[in-house]
């Protein structure tokens, strides 16, 4: 049988060999179809298509193809059911009427005759049935009647032949009978009036209806006449069997006999039981089919055809037949330029995918962040292969940067990102396993910040960058690595798959094999192109494979994704279009190029056949020389990678014409493929050599991607990449270029979907921004955004194709936009209305607030607070129309009084806002920023002078109306509530020539401008604000005329402008109230501002009045008429009138309203609106009398809160807290209304770019501010407003300062936008709704080890005294000290706190504490006076034996640090540390002691902080032995001899004195963590390593690791050598004291108290710690105060840097010897900030050890008692215990933090309060020899209690504060040198 049927498929392919020139004329039909598609489950029998769903793909190449082997007619059943779902033809569905219409355009232009079938199925279409019944129902004969007319009517012009049933006994089963039934007889009736029907419509020759039928059935039927004569043919379904002997032709020629001798169209034919030596019934079967006695009008090939089983997966239309790049030249090779450039104004569809895309080694730079592995790319640019010899060591700095990448994102609008994962970031080496958990992280990180912002992630597993130890063993021409590859892909499926649902394995792989590994030109840079670039071809295939079967088999079924693979392809055409040698050149071209890849994976699991066989032919005409060694897959490879991929991804951006030429033997496609590329010279150029725009090639390759791989597999296309790169020159920003050349493409992909029917689903501009672009570097760039490489921000600006792009996405096409409904609804704002109150008081009753936050400590005051806004509240962003706009005269916009302002001198650069940001030619720009930041509400305002050129209505510019209405319009498209402020500043300048605002005549005026915005706007404006700041236009307008109106009358024109101003402010309110409220439902009030004060004094009544008074003249002067009883505050009155009756005449200057009036303005404004920046400190004063003022009338001094910091406009200090305040005085002085955040922002100078760190920390403090309001304080916020959206115009200061989110470059014409660091971190804020608690401050409850150590700490010097007692030798801190200006208020050790003396008193406060171990350090020179063991002071070495034994008396094991800074003065004399032979001296002070001490004690360090030893007292000299002048090389040389004393100390120690003592000895070493200033910035990233390096790593990489570290050599070496020394100024260790020093430790002793924040400084050629550093540090400002400047509490990096000990030192064991914080000023005993410092602190300790696996084995708090701190004296206080310095006896007093820190000790950690209370917590014996104490100490010679102490020394040191001040500011100058310099604890 199945040699008859490939015989009857030659007959078909080869018509002309079969049939007679009588079959062959043009009448005769053969006959295919109907169109299938596969059943939607994917299993089951093909399904006639129905236009339910788009066209299969490629239909339009296989209708050719039928028509190319013959085939004349094609069957189209249509779809009753589908086309008229209610049978009406006025409801007929439109898409699928379209669709149909489509159908039979394609096969008419493909040369086939539609064969139209009104009705296929049995069956009534379900919806008619349940309606109408059956057949039975004459009302349903009705409905098939319209159908067919409007069938007719759609379809008749593209068909000639009809049927209107395909099978009448089909539906009608009683056909055979004589009569038949009522239905069929009716139904017989109708068709007769459908035949003439159709006659009349089409009475043209050619025209035939008929009905079908069954051969079996066609007998009886045809003896029915009134049937018959309605039939222009017989349509019968013939079954052929050829066991069944029967004269065929004789059957045949009856029936047409009994039928009228009409012709017969075999519609369907079908051959069965037909045994394989019966081939003579073909000829049988064709003799009939060519006989001249029978009229066969057509017949049906397509069941042949499927018993063929073309389009099974198993059998394929030979390569030689099925030729589409023939069908598809031949398609669009006659297109006119005209057509082929025709533009396509319609939309994509509704679920189309944007998307953009980066790739890993392009953008993430951090080559060797988190343990990334080296990959062929990094190794390529540090070989010096790339342009310039650039590298991607930092390329966009993406690695630090997912918000900046993700906040792009969101501007765009794309709902898709496709970026590539660096397999040498998860996987250093390429295998599982080296993974690296911070590169997983990373990604994590991405997606999930992706799909918070909406943005579905595409990831691609491989784009090129191989790790190099890969490719060390031969990459991707080594098998293994399909194993590898497959791993790795294992890896990222289960690890981010659960979120990732669309994959793509490799992108460009042609580009890998053809550029890496046969031309060399990327890396690995293989020149191979006969071996390794075909083998990597192949094991890029095999790995694709067995990565999409690992998907498919493990995670498909749970995470539901597709896996794909990005291929690239150019599009190429003939050289010559006449030549056929040159067309299919163009086919091997393409061979070469996309088949190479794509035929093995959508076609048939193998190379094509093209490739195939050009590659053995060239072989046979190369004997000698092999130019391409083609591998060869398996069976089982083949049927492994066939079918492969559920998606086709393609990368094109550009196309070639090929000639057909003799390559000869060269090597590679064009040698091997016999075919030479030109470009066209009339093609637009690009940045690129390789890459010209040839729009129309996309749509081409498109459809031949369609036609040649997804006839078989039918799965979607995506466009993974298209773009083109502009070069690094000229205007980089405006690049018009890109824009049409994306247009262009983008519409070719449009018109292959709408018009082609190709099923594109994606679409991928290439690139997202500006990167390292290969073997170019950056010198060419792809990206939508710009991106400075020359600046370490690495700042991405968008480009206007980001703008275009965005456009383009948010109208899913290039469809005529369509204006934003009028009739759009708008959910309306319903605030709580605003009640009245009653009138001030004086002072007010709102002076509760100063009472209630004024007492605040600073720790009070400064704790930050974490929690969230409730669920709606308003973030958004504000402009005003003249800072911003521009266009000062464009399209008929009237002056405004800042448009004639006249600058010169006044404004810095006499700069204007007559172009401003360019806003007015810009809304696409400035929508894109907020679309990024996702703000909920925009505030912008109108300009008057826009809408009406001189003020009054008569003068309406529709033009302004027009740009408001698109903005608007805008927001509103992105779900933005539009915030409007009618009027902020900028009068129409024919207003002022009125007299502006002190006219009358305004009020009227400006409420018809109201009007107009409320009638024209309303309708999608909610939101109104009448006026901005008033008193800004009264005081600085009119008062002191700084600004336009520039009136200078600051004695009555303020309050007579004020008093129009609210006049007006009532009108518009009440207009709006009574002609638009209802229907609009929005909100109307006023903004104003409002500075906050403070009393200098809050314990001085007349100052409260003071600030009071402030806030009423200011606030109040607009507020109180408003909000409360429609008149002025009393406190304004009252003085206004004193002051004009003392001024004379009596009559006040300020104005008086009626009661009418009153009651007018009274409650005119639904919410309240403040704009707030900074606050002032103010007291009572009697001003002057003349000249009569407003300054005046409010009796104030004002000065700036001088703690606070400063900003870029004089006076406006950031000071957050007041916020606070003022929102509390509202809430209380306006009776708890809604209030709104409307402007709160800060100015930086023109200099500060994009990193505006102190914009972050103004926004970080204040936003907390308003949360501690909400949601400490019950005020009801509901909205917070940042000011601004971007730098602008900002008045009186022009552009030197910005207040902007985003920065404007107003040095460029295009004005470009480029987000800083304060708009993601305000992003941040937004999408976390505030400041949600971070991980970082929720407490862990837990426990540490049961041998956990316990300590509190002290140092001899600052605690000991006796400093010359028993024969104690000198130390340089003895000689520091009696420096003078050495130590704060000439403070000394002399006494200290006495300890010396007082043992038992210093063991009893261990013992309270319960700690279980002291550490102290012994005095060098108490117990070796000159340093040396000639004089041994025995009397010295007593005092420590007799604490010691006290100690463990009270079970306190003693720890002993044996050099904690105070060397004996005489070894100074010699040299001290600088001095090698100090090293021996230090082991023989140690010998001594041990051999002394060291039978009880069991716990030592050798030095303490040689950090500070070095630095800072041989380096910056603010410390004993206090040395400055050799800062470069001084503190190097200290520290390395200090290295190798602690050595020989430990191994004196270890060789000595362990076996028998059993101790353990190591050092204590201090360090700040340190985190980048911009955690977003490699710069500051690695500034803040280095600071760690040079800080901890000094002293510990020697002593841990062996050595200096790497990054401390390098460094000073170099910069040594750079100023012309002729080594570095860093010691260097010989072998044999690196393998001394190493592990010269039993535990990590570590001192740590805060964390600073980094950036990078550039000390040029000074050779010193600091410039070899290259960091400075600051604070963030929320990190809480202590009395040490350089001390902020930052628990969090306590953690971060004890797993830094671990992970850089092997995690040893760790005993953290000092942390602790201190107080200044003041005596408190409730020190609750030094409880929360060790509650915090230690908790995160506990986090570092039981989340962390830190080996941490003992805590020890700093100090136990205030002390000498160092060369700050007395006055910081770190003690847990306060020393009395008042009292000779210097008595001890526990502080309240005594309690917390005993309680955790008690409890060896924090125990979970939710399991109840703990037993550690119940009150009992402490855990030590409870000490002889009564309740009582020494206080100025009296006896008290501890609480009357603590009151006692509260009030005495109130009184010496003054002093105490004096002394502080006498003496800072000397103290204040460097923040390092006290760390010295």
């Amino acid at each position: 049988m199945k040699e008859l049927l490939w015989l009857l498929c030659l007959c078909l392919l080869r018509p002309e060999q079969c049939w007679s020139s009588r079959v062959k004329e043009q009448d005769f039909m053969l006959l295919a179809g109907p169109l299938m598609e596969q059943h939607s489950s994917g299993e089951g029998a093909d399904l006639v298509f129905d236009c339910s769903r788009p066209r299969p793909a490629a239909s339009r190449l296989y209708f050719e193809y039928l028509q190319s082997r013959g085939v004349t007619h094609f069957k189209v059943p249509l779809s009753w059911a589908h086309l008229l779902p209610t049978g009406l033809p006025e409801e007929a569905q439109q898409t699928v009427v379209s669709c149909y219409h489509g159908l039979l355009r394609d096969l008419v232009e493909a040369g086939l005759r539609p064969l139209v079938v009104l009705h296929s199925d049995p069956a009534v279409p379900q919806a008619l049935r349940l309606r109408y019944g059956g057949w039975e129902n004459p009302q349903l004969m009705n409905v098939f009647r319209l159908y067919a007319e409007f069938a007719f009517r759609e379809f008749g012009a593209f068909a000639e032949t009809w049927l209107t049933l395909s099978d009448l006994c089909g539906v009608f089963h009683d056909c055979r009978s004589t009569d038949g039934s009522k239905p069929l007889q009716q139904f017989i009736q109708l068709n007769g009036e459908i035949h003439r029907s159709f006659h009349h419509q089409f009475p043209g020759r050619g025209r035939r209806l008929s009905v079908g039928l069954k051969a079996e059935d066609a007998a009886v039927v045809s003896q029915k006449k009134d049937l018959t004569s309605q039939m222009d043919f017989l349509s019968l379904h013939v079954e052929y069997r050829c066991d069944y002997e029967q004269d065929f032709h004789k059957w045949l020629k009856q029936l047409q006999m009994s039928s009228g001798n009409v012709p017969v169209l075999i519609y369907d034919l079908t051959a069965t039981n037909c045994p394989l030596n019966e081939l003579e019934v073909l000829g049988n079967l064709l003799q009939v089919l060519n006989s001249n006695d029978v009229n066969i009008l057509g017949c049906d090939m397509m069941n042949v055809l499927d018993n063929l089983d073309l389009h099974d997966a198993g059998i394929s239309i030979p390569e030689n037949v099925r030729d589409s790049y023939q069908s598809v030249w031949n398609k669009f090779r006659s297109q006119t330029p005209t057509q082929r450039d025709a533009f396509l104004n319609e939309s994509f569809p509704a679920d189309f995918h944007w998307s953009t895309s980066t790739e890993s080694f392009k953008v993430e730079g951090g080559w060797s962040e988190g343990g990334k592995g080296e990959t062929i790319w990094d190794r390529f640019g540090h070989q010096g292969m790339v342009f310039d010899n650039q590298t991607a060591d930092v390329a966009c700095e993406s690695f630090h940067k997912v918000d900046y990448d993700v906040y792009l994102l969101r501007g765009l609008g794309v709902n898709t990102y496709q970026f590539s994962i660096s397999w040498a970031r998860i996987f250093p080496s390429g295998y599982r396993s080296s993974q690296s958990e911070k590169g997983a992280a990373y990604y994590d990180k991405l997606i999930n910040a992706l799909l918070e912002s909406g943005v579905q992630p595409v990831v691609t597993l491989f784009h090129w960058d191989l790790p190099q130890a890969l490719q060390d063993h031969g990459g991707w021409t080594n098998l293994s690595i399909v194993e590898a590859f497959k791993d790795y892909a294992d890896f990222c499926f289960s690890r981010f798959g659960d979120r990732v649902k669309t994959w793509n394995t490799f992108s460009s792989p042609w580009v890998v094999s053809h550029a890496g590994y046969g031309t060399g030109q990327h890396p690995p840079g293989l020149k191979d192109y006969v071996v390794a670039s075909y083998q990597a071809t192949h094991n890029i295939l095999k790995s694709h494979a067995e990565s999409w079967h690992v998907y498919n088999d493990k995670y498909r079924m749970k995470q539901g994704g597709k896996v794909g693979i990005a291929l690239n392809s150019d599009w190429v055409e003939p050289l010559d279009p006449t030549s056929p040698d040159d067309v299919a050149a163009a086919n091997r071209y393409l061979q070469f190029m996309l088949g190479w890849f794509a035929h093995p994976i959508f076609v048939d699991g193998d190379y094509s056949s093209a490739l195939k066989t050009q590659i053995e032919e060239k072989k046979k005409e190369c004997p000698l020389f092999e130019p391409a060694r083609l591998p060869v897959f398996t069976a089982e490879e083949k049927k492994r990678i066939k079918g492969t991929s559920d998606f086709f991804g393609l990368n094109h951006y550009t196309s070639r014409l090929v000639n057909n030429s003799n390559g000869g033997c060269n090597p590679g496609p064009e040698g091997v493929g016999d075919f030479e590329a030109h470009v066209d010279p009339s093609w637009a150029t690009t940045g690129s050599e390789w890459i010209v725009s040839v729009p129309w090639g996309l749509r081409r390759l498109l459809n031949y991607v369609s036609s040649e791989y997804l006839n078989v597999s039918k799965v979607p296309i995506h466009i993974t990449g298209n773009g083109m790169p502009t070069e690094y020159s000229g205007d980089t920003l405006n690049d018009t270029d890109r824009i049409e050349y994306m247009r262009s493409y983008i519409n070719e992909v449009l018109k292959a979907i709408k018009l082609d029917e190709v099923d594109v689903r994606h679409f991928t501009v290439q690139s997202l921004m500006d990167g390292f672009e290969g073997p170019q570097g950056y010198s060419q760039r792809f990206g939508l955004h710009h991106v400075n490489f020359d600046v370490p921000d690495r700042p991405r600006t968008p480009k206007q194709s980001a703008y275009f792009y965005a456009e383009l996405i948010k109208n899913n096409g290039f469809a005529p936009r369509s204006h934003f409904p009028t009739g759009h609804r708008i959910k309306h704002m319903t605030p709580s209305k605003v009640t009245p109150v009653p009138p001030s008081t004086v002072p007010s009753h709102a002076i509760n607030v100063w009472k209630k936050f004024s007492n605040q400590s600073k720790f009070e005051r400064k704790l930050y607070h974490y929690g969230t806004f409730p669920h709606g509240f308003s973030w958004g962003v504000s402009s005003s129309a003249y800072q911003i706009e521009g266009g000062w005269d464009a399209d008929g916009k009237g002056p405004s009084i800042w448009d004639v302002f006249n600058t010169s001198g006044i404004i810095p650069n006499n700069a204007t806002g007559k172009v401003a940001c360019d806003s007015y030619n810009r809304i696409n720009e400035d929508l894109y920023m907020l679309l990024a930041l996702r703000v909920t509400s925009y505030r912008f305002s109108i300009s008057w002078s826009r809408i009406f050129p001189n003020g009054r209505r008569t003068s309406l510019n529709q033009k302004g109306v027009d740009y408001y209405n698109g903005l608007i319009n805008g927001l509103l498209a992105y779900n933005i509530t539009p915030m409007v402020t009618l009027y902020h500043w900028d009068l129409p300048q024919a207003l002022q020539d009125m007299d502006g605002w002190e006219n009358v005549d305004m009020i009227n005026i400006f409420n018809d401008f109201c009007d107009f915005c409320f009638d024209t706007f309303g309708d999608r404006v909610k939101f109104w604000m009448t006026f901005n700041q008033p008193y800004t236009i009264a005081w600085s307008g009119y008062g002191l005329g700084q600004i336009p109106a520039r009136v200078k009358d600051p004695a009555v024109t303020p309050y007579t402008v004020a008093h129009n101003l609210l006049k007006a402010h009532a009108k518009a309110y009440h207009t709006y109230d009574d002609k638009y409220r209802k229907a609009q439902g929005g909100l109307v009030t006023i903004a104003l501002n409002a500075d906050w004060f403070e009393p200098k004094d809050v314990n001085v009544p007349r100052e409260v009045v003071a600030a009071d008074r402030a806030m009423q003249f200011q606030l109040g002067w607009f507020a109180h008429p408003i909000f409360k009883n429609g008149d002025y505050p009393d406190a304004m009155k009252w003085q206004v009138g004193n002051k004009s009756e003392l001024q004379g005449p009596p009559e006040s200057r300020l104005p008086t309203f009626t009661e009418e009036e009153k009651s007018y303005i009274r409650g005119t404004a639904d919410v309240f609106c403040v704009n707030h920046y900074t606050t002032k400190i103010v007291g009572h004063a009697t001003l002057r009398l003349s000249p009569k003022s407003y300054e005046y009338d409010r009796d104030l001094s004002e000065e700036e809160e001088t703690d606070s910091p400063t900003t870029a406009i004089k006076n406006q200090r950031a000071v957050a807290w007041g916020l606070r305040r003022l929102l509390n005085w509202i809430k209380e002085e306006y009776g708890d209304p809604e209030i709104y955040i409307t402007e709160n922002g800060v100015a930086t100078d023109s200099k500060t770019t994009w990193d505006d760190s102190a914009r972050v920390f103004y926004y970080k403090t204040y936003i907390n501010e308003a949360l501690k309001a909400r949601d400490l304080d019950a005020v009801n916020v509901k909205g917070y407003i940042a000011t601004s959206l971007m730098d602008s115009f900002e008045w009186l200061n022009g552009y030197e300062v910005g207040f902007g989110l985003h920065h404007v470059d107003f040095t460029n014409p295009n004005r470009p936008r480029t987000p800083k660091y304060s708009a993601h971190f305000y992003h941040q804020v937004i999408r976390d709704n505030g400041f949600p608690t971070p991980d970082d401050e929720k407490m862990l409850y837990g426990h540490f080890r049961k041998d956990f150590l316990w300590s509190t700490a002290t140092a001899s010097y600052q605690i000991e005294g006796g400093w010359r007692a028993d024969g104690k030798g000198l130390s340089i801190w003895d000689k520091f000290a009696h420096t003078p200006l050495r130590v704060f208020n000439d403070d000394d050790g002399d006494v200290a706190c006495d300890s010396y003396n007082k043992v038992d008193e210093d063991v009893a406060m261990l013992k309270q504490l319960r700690v279980n171990h002291y550490r102290f350090s012994i005095s060098w020179p108490r117990v070796l006076p000159d340093g040396t063991t000639k004089h041994i002071n025995e009397a010295g070495l007593n005092y420590y034996h007799r604490l010691v034994d006290a100690l463990l008396a009270a079970n306190i094991q003693p720890h002993i640090t044996l050099y904690h800074w105070d060397l004996p003065q005489a070894l100074q004399d010699m040299g001290g540390w600088e001095n090698n032979s100090i090293i021996s001296k230090f082991r023989d002070y140690a010998d001594l002691i041990f051999s002394r001490l060291g039978h009880k004690v069991k716990m030592w360090i050798t030095i303490n902080e040689p950090y500070n030893i070095a630095n800072v007292g041989h380096g910056y000299g603010a410390a004993a032995p206090g040395i400055s002048l050799r800062p470069g090389t001084l503190p190097y040389i200290v520290g390395h001899n200090l290295i190798k004393a602690h050595a020989e100390t430990w191994h004196l120690y270890n060789e000595k004195y362990r076996p028998t003592q059993k101790g353990l000895i190591s050092i204590t070493i201090n360090s700040d963590w340190s985190e980048p200033r911009n955690p977003y910035k490699q710069e500051d990233i690695d500034a803040a390593r280095r600071v760690v390096q040079f800080y901890i790593g000094w002293f510990a990489h020697p002593i841990f690791n062996g050595d200096y570290s790497d990054t401390m050599k390098t460094i000073i070496r170099e910069r040594s050598l750079a100023a012309g020394l002729p080594k570095s100024r860093l010691p260097e260790f010989s072998a044999e004291e690196i393998k001394r020093i190493k592990g010269t430790y039993d535990y990590f002793g570590f001192n740590h108290y805060t964390t600073v924040l980094a950036f990078p400084v550039n000390y040029g050629s000074l050779q010193h710690y600091d410039a070899d550093r290259g960091a400075g540090t600051i604070a963030d400002r929320t990190w809480l105060d202590s009395g040490s400047s350089w001390l902020k509490v930052s628990p969090f990096g306590f953690r971060r840097i004890l797993n830094f000990i671990k992970e850089e030192y092997g995690n040893p064991p760790i005993i953290i010897t000092e942390n602790g914080i201190s107080e200044r000023g003041p005596v408190d005993l409730n020190d609750i900030h030094r409880s929360h410092y060790y509650e915090k602190y230690l908790n995160q300790v506990l986090k570092a050890y039981l989340l962390d696996d830190v080996d941490i084995r003992g805590y020890t708090a700093w100090s136990l008692m205030d002390n000498l701190e160092w060369a700050t004296g007395f006055s910081e206080r770190f003690g847990l215990f306060y020393v009395n310095r008042s009292d000779p006896n210097l008595p001890r007093v526990a502080k309240s933090s005594v309690d917390l820190y005993s309680s955790i000790i008690s409890c060896n950690g924090f125990p979970d309060p939710n399991s109840g209370p703990h037993e550690c917590l119940n009150p009992g014996p402490e855990g030590t020899t409870a000490p002889d104490t009564d309740d009582k100490v020494k206080f100025l010679g009296m006896n008290l209690s501890t609480e009357d102490a603590a009151v006692g020394l509260n009030t005495t040191f109130a009184l010496l504060v003054v002093a105490v001040s004096a002394a502080v500011l006498s003496s800072v100058c000397f103290f204040m040198k460097k923040r390092n310099t006290s760390i010295m604890v």
